[in-house]
């Protein structure tokens, strides 16, 4: 075949079918937007909104196609676009610092390219895994501005006046458009051009279709993939500023959610989440969606609503809108929907095949492609004796962390650290991590990983807490309700992940906002409280459940015992023995960590691996539901933010104990020694010495920092022996000069 026809027959890079219909669906739906809010949607005032909003987010999804066309994923996004933003107030208000625009815009454009480095070395030159790597980033970006903010919005209208150049980027320009839009349509014809026409775009797509035929082809992958990095969070960053021009300020909730958006159009444009395809074009498209369905969402129904004002009716007009949290569920539902797209619909060529048939030719053959996971491992062989075959363990930093840490708090404050009283306090504060990382320890001796067991605890605790406060349900009921809740998202994430193939991370992330929303929904945003005690004694006191049936202990040790002992720690202690045995001492427990290690050799081995991950994530998600039954029992309320950021403590919880993020090593004594670790360093933090304590937002950019160290000493301690290389080569330099002394 000449080369010339050959080239004709490459797929476009630039625009292609799947663009067009996208647009044949954006107009199908802003149709019916205005057919059912012809108020909003039948203005040019509200097209113009659209884009000018979708400009953002598009400017950010354009970033995000190089990241997923290389194979990767980037979370922080979101966290990005709000610093940038908090930043730039934080420098340019006259309350703060005071300084000029070009300082301030030029320290914020700095600030994202150098989080996209530190995103882009931490994947490739340290090997973390990228959801990782960049879901700590997002939560340490969002502890930064919580903190930077405190949890206040910053205005600075008036000097914004001193500025009228750039704050005009987020206005209306004399042609009658927001000056964003323009700004988006530079950045999208930039992007496509490079993608499709440049060395960059061709290195991006060799990378993601095949990282290591690209690096026998003398491709620098490591560079591809750090320079994708740098764009996404310099993407991010402009959208930041511009949305900072637009509002003349900024608020705590900028970017939230902002990475689920951008993901979801990128790949409802046609990217793969396998790497390797992917156009400019579909993702702007994809963003354009998105916004819409989000507009269309939030609008709401016209309505008219009669209220009666003393003996008169009165007609109004109003608006049905949906219940708080109805948006993140369905953005969920749509990233894990999209997700779907690239097996079953575009893998396997429905739409081509459809067309095939329609007008009786035979079908194209579907696109093949083989998607390979597996890990391994191994402790290294170490003849040690005594108490260093107990060092020799790859849990045994997480015990003696957690004793150094106790003897610290001791040291600072003996009068409170040697309280019995305080001491099962802190208990309880564990009992809850402690709970979560028990079922995850599973999910990641597996070999998976579950995004989603802080959100899956408030959803259980929604459901317990509406049907308690809300139907006036008994509380076995309520019980029954809250494990029915948690258990389907388990079951969920299991189908989703083990039966229709999805990565883990993705199909968790999307239940992630899905049960966090479905959370607040249920409560309606509010916190609920005033329930029977009989649900409450779930959470007290195991003499207080004694009393509440009339028995009295006598005094002495074991009443002493009994009136600091909670019955979640006793049923926490419980539930990790029977999970420690059956990981530890039965087949069932193997089969997991031979998942783990090698999920290919496992199934050679006729070890049904899908079986072992669906239980594990089911396990997972019925110890996160129990977390979320007590965790409404013990504080005798629900509060819709309840397990944030339980995800990261838990998943540190586990690598700090010798679990390994690659799968097929976990131990359920290391994994609770790291989750006490974790309990230990934030009562620690929220100490009172000499009358300083730290803020809540620091100390969750403080364990964020924890979980990334824990993983690169997972990397390169434990995975790849660097100590032991080390070692190894100084013995070899040694033995050489011997040789050439003598």
């Amino acid at each position: 075949m000449p080369a010339e026809a050959l080239v004709r027959r490459l797929p476009p890079q630039l625009v292609g079918g799947w663009e067009m219909g996208l647009l044949a669906l954006l107009a199908l739906i802003y149709l019916g937007g205005a057919a059912v809010n012809p108020t909003f949607f039948g203005s040019p005032e509200a097209f113009h909104a659209l884009l000018r909003d979708t400009s953002r987010v598009a400017i950010i999804a354009v970033g995000m196609t190089f990241v997923i066309i290389n194979k990767d994923l980037d979370l922080s996004v979101g966290s990005i676009y709000g610093l940038v933003a908090v930043v730039f107030a934080r420098l340019f208000a006259p309350s703060f610092a005071d300084l000029g625009i070009v300082m301030s815009v030029t320290v914020c454009v700095l600030l994202g390219m150098l989080i996209g480095l530190v995103n882009g070395v931490l994947v490739t030159i340290l090997k973390v895994p990228a959801f990782i790597a960049t879901l700590t980033t997002l939560l340490i970006g969002r502890g930064f501005v919580l903190a930077l903010t405190h949890g206040q919005a910053i205005y600075y209208p008036g000097k914004a006046k001193e500025a009228p150049l750039f704050f005009h980027l987020g206005e209306t320009n004399v042609f009658g458009f927001n000056n964003q839009i323009a700004i988006f349509a530079v950045v999208a014809v930039i992007g496509a051009y490079v993608l499709a026409n440049t060395r960059w775009g061709y290195e991006t797509f060799a990378t993601g279709g095949n990282e290591q035929a690209a690096v026998y082809a003398g491709i620098p992958t490591n560079w591809v993939r750090i320079r994708a990095y740098l764009l996404s969070s310099l993407c991010a960053a402009v959208a930041g500023l511009l949305s900072a021009a637009q509002d003349k300020g900024v608020t705590p909730l900028y970017g939230v959610s902002g990475e689920l958006t951008v993901i979801a159009a990128v790949i409802i444009g046609g990217a793969s989440i396998l790497g390797g395809r992917g156009r400019v074009a579909g993702s702007c498209l994809g963003a354009t969606l998105v916004v819409l369905l989000d507009k269309v969402l939030r609008e709401g129904l016209p309505i008219t609503r009669t209220i009666k004002i003393g003996e008169e009716e009165v007609t109004v007009n109003a608006v049905y809108s949906l219940p708080v949290g109805a948006v993140p569920v369905f953005l969920g539902l749509l990233l894990v929907i999209a997700v779907l797209i690239e097996p079953y619909l575009i893998r396997r060529q429905v739409a081509a095949r459809l067309w095939a048939w329609l007008r009786g030719r035979p079908p194209p053959p579907a696109l093949e492609g083989v998607v390979t996971k597996g890990a391994m491992a191994t402790d290294i062989a170490l003849s040690a004796t005594g108490f260093g075959k107990f060092l020799a363990r790859r849990d045994a930093l997480a015990v003696i962390l957690t004793v150094v840490l106790w003897l610290t708090g001791l040291f600072l404050r003996p009068d409170y650290w040697w309280n019995l009283s305080n001491t099962f306090a802190i208990l309880l504060n564990y009992t809850e991590l402690a709970l979560i990382t028990v079922g995850l320890t599973y999910v990641i001796a597996a070999g998976d990983i579950d995004l989603s067991v802080g959100a899956v605890l408030a959803l259980a605790g929604s459901a317990a807490a509406y049907f308690l406060k809300v139907l006036g349900a008994d509380p076995v009921t309520a019980v029954a309700m809250g494990l029915l809740a948690g258990m389907l998202a388990g079951l969920v994430n299991a189908v989703v992940a083990v039966g229709l193939k999805l990565p883990a991370f993705i199909a968790t992330l999307g239940m992630f906002y899905i049960a966090r929303g479905l959370a607040a929904w249920f409560v309606a945003g509010q916190q609920l409280t005033g329930w029977p005690e009989g649900y409450n004694l779930l959470g007290r006191k195991v003499n207080d459940i004694l009393l509440y049936f009339s028995i009295v202990l006598p005094d002495g040790i074991l009443r002493t015992l009994a009136e600091v002992v909670s019955v979640q720690t006793v049923w926490m202690i419980f539930v990790a023995g029977i999970a420690g045995v059956v990981l530890a001492y039965t087949p069932f427990g193997q089969k997991v960590y031979a998942t783990g290690g090698n999920i290919r050799a496992a199934a050679y081995a006729g070890i049904n691996t899908n079986r072992a991950r669906f239980i594990s994530l089911m396990l997972a998600a019925f110890c996160a539901t129990m977390a979320g039954i007590i965790n409404v029992a013990y504080f005798r309320s629900f509060n819709p933010v309840a397990g944030q950021f339980r995800e990261l403590d838990a998943i540190a919880s586990v690598i700090i104990g010798g679990g390994s993020i690659f799968g097929g090593y976990g131990t359920m004594l290391g994994s609770l020694a790291g989750a006490a670790v974790i309990t230990l360093v934030r009562a620690l933090l929220q100490l009172n010495v000499q009358g300083f304590s730290m803020p809540q937002h620091w100390i969750n950019v403080f364990i964020g920092v924890i979980l990334i160290v824990a993983v690169l000493i997972d990397i390169w301690v434990r995975q790849a022996n660097i100590f032991g290389r080390l070692r190894a080569r100084l013995a070899r330099g040694a033995r050489t000069r011997e040789t050439i002394h003598a």
